[in-house]
Formats: C-alpha cells, structure tokens, sequence
C-alpha cells in the first residue's frame, strides 16, 4: 500500500451532482449565482483579488539578467592558482575554454570563457579566452604570461 493508492473519500458518500431540480439544492444556476462573469463557463478572473492591488504589482520588480552572459564560465585568478597547487592544470599548457572543461574544472554548458582578476597568480601561464578583465590581464603579464583573446561571434 502506498499512499498515492490510499481512497481518503468515503466509501458511502455521494457526489453532488449538479445541475439536477431544486431538490438537489444544487439546482437552476447549479451554485454559481445569478448572471455576471462568473456565471458563466469558461470565463476565469486571473489574480484579481476583489479589488485589492494584485500580488504581481504590490512586489517591486527588479534586476535584469542578459542574454549574452547566460553560457560564460567565469573563472578568478585566485581559481586558476589553486588548479595549479592542487596539481590539476600544468603551467606550461595552454589554458583555454576545452582544456577547463576536459578536465572537469568548467561545466560543459558553457560556450565562452572570462578570467577575473581575483586573487593573485604567481605562475607564468599561457590563456585563451573570449574575454577578460583589465586587473587580470595586469596580473598575468606582470608575471611574464601571454593572454590572447578569441573573437566573440557565437
């Protein structure tokens, strides 16, 4: 027994059928009321709650999120230097978008890669990327590395 297939009606108990003379007392307008809208079939009143201001225009509306930024993997420096202590990336590679991913460190939904400038990096790498922050590209030349940039047609 589960209790998807548990009956909590009784077993007894009569619907009331609609629609069936007054001795049903769910008779001539079946208890629905006289004319107006919701009298008739087929006609429902989406959130409207008698005249009070709606829920959906009561709360404020905020934020915006861009389409353009939905698939890009975001990564900080301080990431890509943890991925170098812990043995996961090597820093004569070149580090870019199908590398991350091969190595399980970037989820396979992303299409473009953007670095950060979180953190410090203290390896001289080599990175492929659709874009990057100024602080980044700072950092990683500071330390005697090459950023170059991929075109950002989809």
């Amino acid at each position: 027994m589960k209790l998807n297939s548990i009956n909590f009606k009784k077993p007894n108990k009569r619907s009331r059928r609609v629609g069936r003379g007054i001795g049903s007392s769910k008779g001539k307008t079946c208890g629905r009321g006289h004319k107006g809208q919701k009298s008739r079939s087929g006609v429902a009143i989406k959130s409207f709650e008698g005249g009070q201001m709606p829920l959906y225009r009561r709360l404020p509306k905020r934020g915006f999120k861009s389409k353009k930024n939905i698939n890009v993997g975001i990564i900080n420096l301080s990431q890509l230097q943890n991925f170098f202590n812990n043995g996961k990336l090597l820093p004569n590679n070149i580090i870019n978008l199908s590398s991350l991913k091969k190595n399980k460190l970037l989820n396979k939904k992303y299409k473009k890669l953007k670095i950060l400038g979180g953190g410090e990096i203290k390896n001289k790498i080599q990175i492929e990327v659709n874009s990057i922050s100024n602080g980044a590209k700072t950092k990683i030349e500071k330390t005697g590395g090459k950023v170059s940039l991929l075109s950002n047609k989809n």
